[in-house]
């Protein structure tokens, strides 16, 4: 499997990516992670970007109340 790297790499301060949403063990091990893990990771990181759009959303929201 390809890895989901979008070449817009740079960590928030928990080490997530906010390109992929991926954690830094998380892009560090992808080479050696199983097809299972890897998955695994894609949904986990689709989840932590999703989570961040939304909170970013509210954000704005409440700043051009």
């Amino acid at each position: 499997m390809a890895s989901p790297c979008v070449r817009n790499c740079c960590l928030d301060n928990q080490d997530c990516c906010l390109g992929c949403g991926r954690l830094l063990s998380e892009i560090t091990g992808w080479a050696a992670a199983s097809e299972q893990q890897k998955q695994q990771i894609l949904a986990a990181a689709q989840q932590r970007k999703a989570q961040k759009e939304a909170k970013f959303k509210r954000l704005e929201a409440n700043l051009f109340r």
